[in-house]
């Protein structure tokens, strides 16, 4: 991808990507505590998380039994580039997938199009879109429990593989540095999390997650005020 700032720069964005980093988190604490509460809370909806767990199951089973379907997951990972480029009001160049890697050239770039393969779960999306269409046409409701099977399990192959491949070097990594990245891509997850849950299990509602993961921040601000406070 093409870079947006002059390379002499570069060390200076790191270290200060470093820095933004070390102050969200908090922010990654509370989305975490957040996210706590919304499972907690929505302990009532068996019928959601048996679907669900048994989808992510099926595909915990294939990821550990047979070979790792890699040019699926590397299409994915290089549409994503893609799709968040055009969001961004970029255009793609070019576009090369490998069972063994890929690339994307796209006319823009910046750190959310470059992590978001790894926070942003496509193949989950292209569930959600398809069966949202295929409800407004067909009316659905009586598949949901396939649908929740299907979104586990797309969901699954997006943590499982994003999990394996950066346990090798990835320059969408290293060009933004480690724990920027780590940052980002944590915030991504567990903010999708917060969303898409309360969507799926109808409680507690978005407002009431985002508003734990705010009060939340505040909170452990608060609490590191203080720990200052008394070190000064």
């Amino acid at each position: 991808m093409f870079p947006t700032y002059p390379l002499f720069f570069a060390p200076v964005l790191k270290w200060f990507k470093l820095l933004i980093a070390i102050l969200l988190l908090p922010v990654c604490a509370g989305a975490a505590m957040a996210l706590w509460r919304v499972i907690a809370t929505s302990g009532r909806a068996e019928m959601v998380w048996v679907a669900t767990l048994a989808g992510v199951a099926s595909w915990l089973v294939i990821f550990f039994m047979m070979p790792k379907p890699m040019w699926i997951y590397v299409l994915g990972h290089e549409l994503t580039h893609a799709l968040w480029a055009w969001l961004f009001g970029g255009q793609v160049k070019r576009m090369k997938v490998t069972s063994k890697g890929g690339h994307v050239i796209v006319t823009k770039t910046n750190f959310l199009i470059a992590l978001a393969p790894y926070f942003f779960p496509l193949y989950a999306a292209i569930v959600v879109a398809i069966f949202v269409a295929g409800h407004l046409i067909w009316n659905w409701r009586g598949i949901l429990v396939w649908f929740h099977l299907f979104l586990g399990m797309a969901y699954a192959f997006h943590v499982t593989l994003t999990v394996y491949v950066l346990q090798h070097r990835q320059t969408d990594i290293t060009e933004h540095g480690y724990l920027f990245s780590a940052v980002i891509i944590f915030i991504g997850n567990v903010g999708l999390l917060l969303v898409g849950l309360p969507l799926l299990l109808t409680q507690p509602d978005i407002s009431t997650a985002l508003h734990w993961w705010g009060e939340a921040i505040w909170h452990l601000v608060l609490s590191l005020r203080g720990l200052f406070g008394m070190l000064a």
